[in-house]
């Protein structure tokens, strides 16, 4: 009997997962459990933007260059709103965000339709930066991934680079966002 019963429980999740309301929520949620702190890379292996030139827009029209970033520690992130693992590790950067906003340039970047990230940032109450590309991001800032995010020294440096979700809100990467703008 004791069988039956956990053949019904996995059919029963295989099911959830096939029906398209449910199995977003199922994929966030499994996600978020699995999330884990971004490793940093190696100061001996991080390679160095050479050319910070790529043309953004903000969600209120307003043009920018992420070559204003500069000199300065900053966060690129790049999503989607249907992306599973992007949604789930959102939470984590506004937390971040709220803490890091005046010190860390911000970057959530994604190459949907502004009206539909409009509506998912005001349904999920989130006030991250959003920009969409304007101009092909820096060469080794490209990904086929989503989401991948990047951890940008003052240096130019690519002191963490992950695809997948992760929790941003982790103590060992805020030690290293300390530690990076201390430099």
């Amino acid at each position: 009997m004791k069988k039956n019963w956990s053949n019904l429980l996995f059919i029963g999740f295989i099911i959830l997962l096939i029906i398209p309301q449910t199995r977003k929520p199922i994929q966030v949620g499994l996600n978020r459990l699995i999330a884990f702190s971004p490793s940093e890379i190696s100061e001996e292996k991080r390679e160095r933007i050479d050319d910070y030139n790529w043309k953004l827009v903000d969600l209120e029209g307003k043009v920018d260059n992420f070559g204003s970033s500069e000199g300065k520690v900053a966060i690129v992130n790049l999503w989607a709103t249907w992306c599973p693992p992007c949604i789930a590790e959102m939470p984590s950067f506004q937390k971040l965000y709220d803490d890091y906003g005046e010190k860390v340039d911000f970057y959530f970047v994604s190459s949907e339709e502004k009206a539909k990230l409009e509506k998912f940032m005001t349904k999920k109450q989130f006030s991250l930066p959003v920009y969409q590309p304007l101009s092909r991001a820096p060469q080794k800032m490209q990904s086929r991934s989503l989401p991948t995010t990047f951890l940008i020294a003052k240096n130019g440096e690519i002191a963490v680079k992950t695809t997948g979700s992760a929790n941003w809100n982790d103590s060992g990467f805020r030690s290293l966002l300390d530690d990076l703008l201390a430099e």
